[in-house]
């Protein structure tokens, strides 16, 4: 399901039990310099990262300061971020204007707050221009130990390059039948570069039937429920989004590439190693 971009004051963009996507919750926050909101989800384990400006976060008695400082766009300067254990009151407080991802997955467990920072980040780069795989993922919750964190994955994709293909070969993760498939709900949110670019989003719901294409601009957010799922952007434009993904059942990701063309696995320089990282 495609969602155009609008004006969403500040309140949830996929909320918490939405019939597409149940298990992940989403906002995008906008504040003024020394503005505050209050972000607190029952329910959720939720993950705060500044795509633009600077903020601090307090969660209870614990408390980080100066998270973010990247500049006009996504790609001015390194991510930052904070997790907020399941339910727990955090409120966030603009040091400039900034613009706030607000990312969840439904949880039960408690766990303690902590923030990721630069050095924290675990990359990978994979593909190439001559596959137009090329591609940098940026895991924010990535291979963090059991018990850090529940059943939240988040990631920063960026294409390398202007235009190419990304989620290819086509890939899904909608049936929990370990060790093929797990099932994770995925929900992202696009940026491109110029603002004015635009790329396309396939959903192959079912193999060997025609599927679905939306047409994708900056602050596209798109829900994927069930099906294949491979993004391309267009030539000439640099594409970024931001990725939620929520396990039903655990938090390590394992994709079920299409049959048909699974073999251009073996194709693309360091897939494996990118397949790897979704723990």
């Amino acid at each position: 399901m495609h969602i155009a971009p609008f004006d969403n004051q500040n309140r949830a963009i996929v909320d918490k039990d939405d019939p597409v996507t149940p298990l992940v919750y989403f906002n995008i926050v906008k504040l003024r310099g020394g503005e505050a909101y209050v972000s607190e989800i029952a329910g959720y384990e939720t993950c705060i990262v500044p795509a633009t400006g600077t903020v601090d976060v307090q969660v209870g008695a614990w408390r980080a300061d100066a998270v973010g400082g990247r500049g006009s766009d996504v790609w001015d300067g390194e991510p930052n971020a904070v997790y907020v254990p399941v339910g727990a009151r955090a409120e966030i407080t603009a040091k400039d204007d900034c613009e706030v991802f607000i990312a969840g997955a439904r949880f039960d467990e408690i766990y303690e707050p902590f923030v990721v920072r630069a050095d924290d980040i675990d990359p990978v780069q994979y593909g190439s221009d001559d596959t137009k795989t090329h591609r940098k993922i940026k895991h924010l919750l990535g291979q963090n130990p059991p018990g850090k964190v529940g059943r939240l994955l988040i990631s920063e994709l960026y294409t390398v390059g202007a235009g190419g293909w990304s989620g290819f070969p086509p890939h899904k993760h909608d049936t929990d039948r370990l060790p093929d498939e797990s099932h994770h709900d995925e929900v992202y949110n696009f940026r491109f570069r110029p603002e004015h670019g635009f790329g396309m989003q396939l959903l192959q719901r079912e193999d060997g039937v025609v599927g679905e294409a939306y047409h994708i601009v900056d602050g596209s957010t798109l829900q994927i429920d069930k099906g294949y799922h491979p993004c391309v952007a267009a030539p000439g434009y640099e594409m970024y989004y931001f990725t939620i993904l929520a396990g039903a059942s655990q938090r390590s990701l394992v994709q079920f590439f299409q049959p048909t063309h699974a073999y251009q696995v073996e194709t693309i320089p360091g897939i494996k190693d990118m397949v790897a990282k979704f723990k």
